[in-house]
């Protein structure tokens, strides 16, 4: 287990606004671990005992259809809490979280979420607010499959991922979560040849510049502009 410190965590984003006694106090109640690069947190489907929050690294959600397929459900940065089945009321994971990266996560057992109610309230508060922040993306989402042309939903995920985990770099802005093509597919419900003539298209226009789970982008504001229909 890693010993955290806490003036390293205060400002992340589920910390938002806790005081340093409050901090360790959860930081009390918790461990640390350590996942590689495809671990699973846990698994779609499986008891929910533990809750989360991301301290280094990144993870996606996926979702697996009857068919079998798989769906790219989004990613998370650090800072963020998830596997928060008590916020949901649920007693098991609703889906697989997969490490993209090797990551670093504080998480505790399900029996801390009641006490931290009454001890840590904001913790709470910041939790139920990043609930509520998903199911408006997820419902953005549905309304985008049913209605947005495969090339704006496709610049839309991008821009996604660029304000999730851009990285500026010489020539534009880097995503720093390894993604693929596969990946973009399986975020915007279309085809990996759909996903990758589209790239080809931007990138020969110097929108892109896309590698083996890379995607630079070279033209923020000309990727915006096609994802916003303009």
């Amino acid at each position: 287990m890693l010993k955290v410190d806490p003036t390293l965590i205060k400002d992340l984003k589920a910390f938002s606004g806790l005081e340093m006694a409050e901090l360790e106090l959860m930081l009390g109640e918790a461990q640390s671990s350590y996942f590689a690069k495809g671990d699973a947190f846990f698994r779609e489907g499986e008891r929910a005992t533990r809750f989360f929050v991301l301290l280094d690294g990144y993870l996606q959600v996926v979702r697996t259809t009857e068919n079998g397929e798989q769906v790219i459900m989004r990613h998370f940065a650090p800072g963020e809490v998830f596997g928060i089945a008590p916020a949901l009321q649920r007693e098991t994971y609703p889906a697989n979280a997969i490490a993209v990266a090797d990551c670093v996560a504080l998480h505790w057992p399900n029996k801390c979420w009641e006490d931290f109610a009454s001890r840590v309230p904001r913790f709470l508060k910041n939790a139920h607010g990043a609930v509520g922040e998903r199911l408006n993306a997820s419902q953005d989402r549905i309304i985008e499959m049913a209605t947005e042309q495969v090339e704006r939903r496709v610049a839309r995920a991008v821009v996604r991922l660029v304000n999730q985990a851009g990285k500026k770099t010489e020539h534009g802005i880097r995503i720093d979560i390894p993604v693929s093509r596969q990946d973009i597919a399986e975020m915007t419900g279309t085809t990996l040849h759909t996903v990758s003539r589209i790239f080809s298209a931007w990138a020969s226009l110097g929108l892109v510049e896309v590698g083996r789970q890379k995607i630079e982008v070279l033209s923020a504001h000309k990727l915006v502009t096609i994802a916003e229909g303009h």
